[in-house]
């Protein structure tokens, strides 16, 4: 990371406060992105209210060709549907893998949660093998409250 976790928590505190959602989410992402060199692709799945069904929200990184999973599908509809983190350190170790990339060596995907309730996930995926630390846990926990709203509000208008 080139700067200390504290600092990009507040970098994406003070982009989270740009008055369009969509806006705000994709400058987090590409800060993010930016600033944590294991990051290749960051983005978010937004949950469909009513359905178990995620979209292809803001992001950065090459593009996907995985606009909509439905949960249980790969790390990110499994993640979904069990409302848990994932840290998968070798993608090729994973039977249930959606490959984005065949560059991608590892994912983390976090749940994000506005008053208690799903509303999307974060996805990170790296080039790298086995990547994330601690550190990173705690980073993109903050990132997911911080931008819980900002996730909540956009299949919600």
């Amino acid at each position: 990371m080139k700067n200390p976790v504290n600092e990009l928590i507040r970098q994406v505190r003070q982009l989270a406060g740009f008055p369009d959602a969509g806006t705000a989410l994709q400058r987090i992402c590409d800060y993010l992105r930016s600033e944590v060199d294991h990051y290749d692709w960051v983005g978010y799945y937004l949950a469909v209210p009513g359905e178990r069904l995620l979209v292809l929200g803001p992001f950065s990184g090459a593009p996907t060709e995985h606009l909509r999973i439905p949960y249980g599908r790969g790390i990110c509809g499994q993640a979904a549907e069990l409302d848990s983190t994932f840290v998968v350190p070798d993608v090729t170790e994973q039977e249930n893998y959606l490959a984005c990339s065949l560059a991608t060596k590892a994912e983390i995907v976090l749940p994000v949660r506005h008053n208690g309730e799903f509303v999307a996930e974060l996805d990170i995926d790296s080039h790298t093998r086995d990547p994330f630390t601690q550190e990173d846990t705690v980073l993109l926990e903050a990132v997911c409250l911080i931008t819980a709203p900002l996730a909540a509000s956009i299949l919600r208008t």
